[in-house]
């Protein structure tokens, strides 16, 4: 499959546009433009109004204004002072100053007794209008060179307005006429131009609000980067579905005894999550199922069920965690109601050596072992199951893709089911698991204690410590969690060293442990074992615990300077209290000014446990990619479209991709071959790829 012959002048090389040479070129590169159409889809970011006025009077200053003046005079500058060049337009005297200009230059571009059109900021100063180094000083004759409406895109050092929009112009100029791949009916209700009329719109605004994102234009070409996103991930999707899988169907024999030893009835969700899952796997093709879930909404149990249900259909299931510690708690959820349905569960982490390793490893080669849970350690390559049917993986982010494929690799056409415990706003959710399904856990298990969350300064500290005190002499166990390790030069945030050394002074030597990520791996489980099992009564961590740990006695999580951790973070950790029947506390501790973002955060946090509307404040406040962290967020780099702001548009791409590949599997009809065109012109690699195959 080649590239459309129409989009080709697109792809050419920018010193082939009138007015880009080499020198130009490097600098639009800096901007990541390297081609044409980069330059199509750089838009500019505002509108400066530069309609005529017959004069400054009577104008809200400071303020961008163009008019025309007759020039009175010019004063030179004394010493190092200004060039001041007196002016009148129809009803007022004011001064353009131009710095370190030359006055022979000055003299040819505002001569003495001759009218000129001056366009730029109009300030005061001491009283006096001022117009400091204008923006355009044109010959009457040359008015009609300054649009009403001058575009302003983003620059880089040595790049110009003015050759900027030259340079955007040429690339408009070689913007063919294509066939449309919208949808028309989402054309005519959104009342959008087509994509070249949106592309001139976009770069000559009409208005001064012109450059928002809500204009039909850039809506337009929103959705247009939108629908060939989605349109890959619904063309990987289809693909994923087309290779055979093998049904695991179950009769539910051994989850229904899991169920028998429950102590409580499923949530709603969950029951619908197990359904969803379950009908995929009996499909003959292979799953590949996101299940998000909150703090504390069941996921395990979730997992479980469907584990259950591949091994009674003859095979086996792996539950992978990123750590030992959450594989061992892991364990503690499974084995029991594995034990309950008759199924041998075996535990594989880097610290299984010799002898004892090679028995799990045997037990399960030959299917003796039903359940596998483990951590890295599984992908190692003398582990070998009998049959493996399902892998589910916790915390996905933090296995590398090659790892992922090297676990599916493992057996025949294994499904596949990721589960994570940060919720995603939907919009990410689109954007980064859209070709996957998606479960979603949104009610709380019965049992789950509401957690009282509280604000509280550093200088009551004392206050927070001698509470701490009572509690732990009353039995209960508390988090205190610190920013860092150790105490560094270049931040005031407490270490947690330091915080164990008080608290060992103030509560007793064995009642308080440390754990960190820079313990080793022994030490660290060491510890957690040791405050799991109550004889330690206050556990000083970094933020290691975040995820997964389960101590149901714990009922106070104390985060120190929580100014410095994000909303999710934040959310996280307090879901690792309010998991036994005892009332739970959260004390969020803040530096005596915490800022207004960090303020506005925590205030959040204290007003809500709903993680997902925590997920989309979040969202609000920090922007996709510091949520979810670029390195890990996944989520594609758009010119144009903002999933943060435009989540209607997304959902809208997704329906539309999803609707046309059902309705025309091979893009074959002509409103295939243009969607074909967007997917070459918007250089989805991948989705071209998938449908040469």
């Amino acid at each position: 499959m080649s590239r459309p012959e129409a989009l080709w002048p697109l792809f050419g090389d920018l010193t082939g546009l009138p007015g880009v040479g080499p020198k130009t070129a490097g600098l639009l590169a800096q901007l990541k433009i390297e081609t044409p159409r980069d330059l199509l889809f750089t838009l500019p970011h505002s509108v400066i109004d530069r309609r005529r006025r017959d004069t400054i009077r009577g104008a809200d200053l400071p303020a961008t204004l163009t008019v025309e003046v007759t020039v009175l005079s010019h004063r030179a500058p004394s010493g190092r002072g200004p060039t001041r060049i007196e002016v009148q337009d129809g009803a007022a005297t004011f001064q353009i100053v131009y710095f370190r200009a030359r006055g022979d230059w000055l003299a040819r571009a505002l001569p003495v007794g001759e009218r000129r059109i001056v366009s730029g900021r109009v300030e005061l100063f001491d009283g006096i209008a001022q117009m400091a180094h204008p923006d355009h000083v044109l010959r009457p004759d040359e008015a009609g060179s300054i649009p009403d409406f001058e575009p302003v895109y983003p620059l880089t050092t040595g790049l110009g307005q003015r050759a900027m929009a030259r340079a955007a112009a040429a690339a408009l100029d070689r913007a063919p006429q294509v066939a449309e791949w919208a949808d028309p009916g989402v054309v005519a209700r959104e009342g959008w131009p087509d994509w070249r009329a949106a592309l001139a719109a976009a770069h000559a605004p009409g208005a001064p609000d012109a450059a928002g994102p809500d204009t039909p234009a850039r809506r337009r070409l929103a959705y247009d980067e939108f629908l060939a996103h989605q349109m890959t991930l619904a063309l990987i999707r289809a693909e994923r579905r087309r290779r055979a899988g093998r049904p695991t169907a179950a009769a539910g024999r051994l989850s229904g005894a899991a169920r028998a030893a429950l102590p409580f009835a499923p949530t709603g969700a969950q029951e619908r999550a197990i359904a969803e899952i379950a009908a995929d796997m009996a499909a003959p093709h292979r799953m590949s199922r996101l299940l998000q879930g909150d703090v504390g909404s069941g996921k395990t149990l979730v997992a479980v069920m469907a584990l259950l249900d591949a091994v009674e259909a003859g095979g086996q299931g792996v539950l992978m965690a990123p750590t030992g510690i959450l594989a061992r708690q892991h364990l503690d959820g499974v084995a029991p109601l594995a034990r309950a349905a008759g199924v041998t569960v075996e535990i594989l982490t880097g610290r299984d050596k010799g002898a004892e390793r090679a028995a799990k490893l045997a037990a399960l080669a030959a299917g003796e072992t039903g359940i596998l849970v483990g951590t890295h350690a599984v992908f190692s390559r003398d582990v070998e199951f009998h049959d493996l049917r399902l892998a589910v993986v916790d915390e996905q982010h933090r296995f590398g893709v090659s790892q992922r494929l090297e676990l599916g690799r493992k057996g025949e056409k294994v499904d596949t089911l990721v589960m994570t415990a940060t919720p995603i706003p939907r919009s990410l959710s689109l954007a980064q698991f859209g070709h996957m399904e998606v479960s979603v856990l949104d009610e709380k298990p019965p049992g789950r204690t509401p957690v009282t969350t509280a604000l509280v300064s550093t200088d009551r500290l004392d206050d927070v410590v001698a509470r701490l005190r009572r509690a732990v002499d009353e039995g209960r166990q508390a988090y205190w969690v610190c920013p860092l390790v150790e105490e560094s030069e270049v931040s005031d945030l407490t270490a947690a060293q330091d915080r164990f050394a008080g608290l060992r002074a103030a509560l007793g030597e064995g009642r308080v442990d440390l754990v960190h990520g820079r313990l080793a791996p022994a030490d660290k489980d060491a510890a957690m074992a040791r405050f799991a099992a109550g004889e330690t009564g206050v556990l000083v961590a970094t933020t290691v615990i975040e995820v997964g740990v389960d101590v149901p006695n714990a009922s106070i999580m104390v985060i120190e300077r929580a100014e410095a951790f994000g909303l999710a973070q934040l959310h996280q950790l307090r879901g690792r209290v309010g998991r036994g029947a005892a009332q739970s506390t959260c004390l969020l501790i803040h530096g005596p000014d915490p800022g207004e973002t960090a303020r506005r955060r925590l205030e959040i946090l204290r007003g809500t446990e709903d993680g997902f509307r925590i997920a989309e404040e979040d969202l609000a406040l920090r922007g996709a990619g510091d949520m979810l962290g670029h390195a890990q967020s996944g989520l594609p780099r758009f010119r144009i479209a903002d999933v943060e702001r435009q989540p209607d548009l997304l959902q809208v791409a997704q329906r539309d991709a999803r609707r046309l590949l059902a309705d025309d599997p091979g893009l074959t009809s002509p409103r295939g071959a243009a969607m074909r065109t967007l997917l070459w012109l918007m250089e989805q690699d991948k989705g071209i790829r998938l449908l040469g195959v």
